[in-house]
């Protein structure tokens, strides 16, 4: 607003008051001598803009919240609305991966693709959902432990890549310069000098958190490194949505470490220092580990046009008895994978249904699962950070939450440090892990990773985790939400109006 105010009070403070705005606008633009044509010229673009625009929109846009707020910008804010949809209102991966079988008139609609290949009849009702939603059968014999924080997922991490003989592939949406990120970018040019192949995908606005990055040093010292979707001025490529939010390390084809945490000092005790995040990652071995290769591999090949690369080892081998599933999604095909797999895990549940997620701005058919399961009995928990690191997230949810607790739903503020733990058990045997918030950015318009695991073991011990948070936590009450003032309120109310954007 700044500048927008002082171009029109340098601009246009000479122009004659007589007239109107889009003449003296125009006159600054094209000068007095095409004065009187240049407004009508501006507003042809702006027609032209704007019916291009909403006749987008309205056949490519399913989100009717989304569609209609696009449609209002373009029609109301001469061509600057049209310009703001083209950059951030389009969805280019679908059009990057239809290429020149591209149609103009008849676009491909905004929606996922049904997944083919999967035969029925593997058992559980979770199990046969997951495979038609996926196309993936669940997979035997895979152990998965948890790792709590960064304090014992870092030296887990880095002493996997230490003893990598064949191949390392490590995707991260932060890779952040400082102890750990120093760490990090020595074992892996410590692997690259012994010869293993080693490979970096870092998104490219995920890069830009760290004002000083190892990712130059590393391509110096043979490591392979690419950003995902990377911001640049020329050609113009502005992607803020369509982030690759995945957080993967895949060692030998044979361990891999998957879940939410980023690369980052703030996830670590050191030096007396307290952490300003909590979380938990995973780590994986097991047939699984290979579904994970060919997603990184699927990823390294949208960055960079590298053909994919095939399995190196025999990660088929057994090494316990959880049966996984990968379930992938992005704003692709594999649209709505993860949101259809949230809803049917939700609406299954028979007893238990706890979350634990440090975003949650769920859409309308995951708050109605959500509601449907306490309806029928099912005892539903939510826990949340009570300090989020991006506030506007909290004022939105807070808008939402009574519709959630008014049906006995139970939700939590866990106190400081922040918690960015992405997890979901139902009942006693199935566990949802991953990279996943519960928001429209994860379910729409990010690349996520997320992993089903059916174990009775690891699901007792995520809900013992929770039970144990909880205790520590305080409940948020209907009490809480009635008795905020006014001013709270049309804060909270104006938040959640941008849900489908945060």
């Amino acid at each position: 607003m700044g500048i927008a105010s002082e171009f029109f009070r340098h601009h246009c403070e000479d122009a004659d008051p007589s007239t109107g705005f889009l003449e003296n606008f125009a006159s600054t633009l094209f000068g007095n001598q095409r004065r009187k044509m240049s407004p009508y010229l501006l507003l042809l673009i702006h027609i032209g803009s704007a019916v291009w625009s909403v006749y987008h929109v309205l056949l490519f846009k399913r989100d009717t919240r989304a569609a209609t707020a696009w449609i209002t910008v373009c029609l109301f804010v001469p061509i600057a609305g049209s310009i703001a949809y083209y950059f951030f209102g389009i969805n280019r991966v679908r059009k990057r991966a239809i290429g020149l079988r591209r149609r103009f008139f008849v676009p491909d609609y905004e929606s996922g693709q049904r997944k083919i290949g999967y035969t029925a009849g593997e058992g559980t009702d979770l199990m046969e959902a997951g495979g038609r939603i996926t196309g993936r059968a669940a997979t035997p014999g895979n152990d998965v432990t948890a790792l709590y924080n960064g304090d014992s997922t870092y030296p887990a991490m880095l002493d996997s890549i230490g003893q990598a003989k064949r191949r390392v592939l490590l995707a991260t949406y932060i890779l952040k310069f400082g102890e750990t990120g120093t760490a990090f970018a020595n074992a892996l040019a410590s692997a690259a000098a012994r010869g293993v192949e080693v490979m970096v995908l870092v998104d490219g606005i995920g890069d830009l958190y760290s004002l000083r990055n190892p990712l130059a040093r590393l391509r110096k010292q043979q490591v392979q490194v690419a950003r995902f979707l990377p911001p640049k001025i020329f050609p113009p490529s502005i992607y803020i949505n369509l982030r690759n939010h995945r957080k993967l390390l895949v060692v030998d084809d044979t361990v891999a470490f998957a879940g939410g945490i980023n690369i980052s000092d703030e996830n670590t005790t050191r030096r007396g220092s307290p952490r300003s995040i909590t979380d938990v990652h995973f780590r994986l071995r097991g047939p699984v580990v290979d579904e994970l290769a060919a997603l990184f591999f699927h990823d390294w090949q949208f960055a960079t046009g590298a053909p994919a690369v095939k399995s190196i080892s025999g990660s088929d081998r057994q090494q316990g008895d959880m049966s996984c599933r990968v379930v992938a999604d992005g704003p692709d095909s594999e649209l709505d994978t993860l949101a259809l797999t949230i809803e049917t895990a939700i609406s299954a549940a028979t007893s238990s249904v706890d979350i634990m997620t440090p975003y949650f701005l769920p859409s309308r058919e995951i708050t109605a699962s959500l509601q449907s399961a306490a309806m029928r009995g099912v005892k539903v928990r939510i826990v949340l950070p009570s300090k989020c690191n991006l506030f506007f997230i909290k004022w939105a949810h807070r808008n939402s939450l009574g519709e959630l607790l008014m049906w006995d739903i139970e939700a939590y503020y866990q106190s400081a440090p922040f918690c960015h733990s992405k997890l979901l058990c139902v009942d006693d045997s199935y566990c949802l892990i991953g990279s996943a918030n519960l928001d429209p950015r994860s379910l729409r318009l990010n690349f996520e990773l997320g992993i089903e695991v059916f174990s009775t073991e690891l699901s007792n011990e995520l809900r013992s985790h929770i039970a144990r948070v909880i205790a520590a936590s305080v409940p948020v009450t209907s009490a809480d939400l009635t008795n905020r003032s006014v001013g709270e309120r049309l804060r909270d109310s104006a938040a959640a109006l941008f849900s489908p954007y945060l």
